[in-house]
């Protein structure tokens, strides 16, 4: 009975998180420019949507356990190495030095 509950509870549940996962790494993979994979020198462009949309592919249409968990591996690689890496290089990043209050002239002290 538990083991019931877990097939039509939880494993529905992690497999659309999985796929939204990997829908938005796709988006996110599809809206950076060619050239900021090769200035972060990561792979190209096409590799990475390539693999997040057999990923999504995977997720929504076989269900493979073995798959999805391989996708869910690529999607986080691209969340946490080549999302960054591209923002970087892209001017997305943090801004260096200055403080959150910081005006478009400089420092805002409240008018002190």
């Amino acid at each position: 009975m538990l083991m019931n509950g877990f097939d039509n509870g939880v494993l529905p549940l992690l497999g659309f998180a999985m796929l939204g996962l990997a829908v938005v790494a796709f988006v996110f993979a599809l809206m950076a420019r060619e050239d900021a994979y090769r200035a972060a020198d990561k792979q190209t462009k096409t590799f990475w949507l390539v693999i997040l949309g057999i990923t999504v592919l995977v997720d929504f249409f076989l269900g493979m356990l073995f798959l999805e968990i391989a996708g869910l591996v690529a999607s986080i690689v691209f969340f946490v190495d080549v999302r960054p890496a591209l923002k970087q290089v892209s001017g997305g990043g943090r801004r260096s030095g200055g403080s959150s209050s910081d005006g478009p002239y400089g420092p805002y002290n409240g008018g002190r």
